[in-house]
């Protein structure tokens, strides 16, 4: 039991002493962006179930890889808060709302916003390369996804999940929560599978670019000046 909690404490203390804090002190203030985020795509949700406003949604929030590029970019703004209507929507609302609300404490508001939409826009913008690749190439698609609604939230909910957990040390939970796209690409290949494989790259991308940023400025930080000791 000890050794269970020992690894608890080192594979989650260092995120949950960051998150713990904020949450005491100022509650439910301190994730507006999360909140948002949840409100947002739940009323989008009601209105796309509506025979009056499915084709609105369709039209300001649902991209597809026969869309103009253009087109695509113009509502991936909305698209990031659509969820697909095949599956349940509070199970979406309740990721966006943990992970959207420990990224917002953990990474800052802006910086959770543009890692979420990096993760979408990877998702998107593979969809495009691997339908021109085809299904004859490991990495392709067959043209029929090109008419396929992209992920929505869930593909950002997958990207800043992978993000978080690597930047604060839950190296383990990155690595389960990777284990488990990897294992739906392989139960059900679908489009929405391989787009999140793609914000999981797209963010380990961007992680280990960090990395080396900030062991370039810890180098430079711990390097000798070069300046002459200073005289009595």
């Amino acid at each position: 039991m000890k050794r269970v909690t020992r690894w608890a404490r080192a594979e989650w203390g260092p995120l949950y002493a960051t998150v713990r804090g904020p949450l005491l002190r100022r509650g439910w203030r301190a994730v507006p962006l999360a909140l948002t985020a949840v409100f947002l795509t739940a009323a989008l949700h009601v209105v796309h179930n509506r025979s009056w406003g499915y084709g609105f949604v369709q039209d300001v929030g649902a991209v597809r890889a026969a869309d103009p590029l253009w087109l695509a970019l113009l509502r991936t703004p909305l698209s990031l808060f659509v969820p697909a209507l095949d599956l349940p929507v509070w199970g979406a609302l309740a990721q966006l709302l943990c992970v959207f609300g420990i990224a917002e404490i953990c990474l800052g508001r802006w910086r959770t916003l543009t890692l979420a939409y990096a993760a979408t826009l990877a998702g998107t913008l593979y969809a495009r390369v691997g339908i021109r690749l085809g299904p004859g190439s490991p990495l392709g698609l067959p043209a029929s996804d090109a008419h396929v609604v992209d992920t929505g939230p869930s593909a950002a909910v997958v990207g800043l999940a992978v993000f978080v957990c690597l930047r604060y040390g839950a190296r383990c939970t990155a690595a389960a929560v990777i284990a488990a796209m990897v294992a739906e690409v392989l139960v059900k290949e679908n489009l929405a599978g391989k787009e999140h494989l793609a914000a999981i790259a797209a963010m380990l991308l961007l992680c280990g670019i960090s990395a080396l940023r900030h062991r370039r400025t810890r180098t430079r930080e711990e390097a000798p000046s070069g300046d002459p000791p200073d005289g009595p």
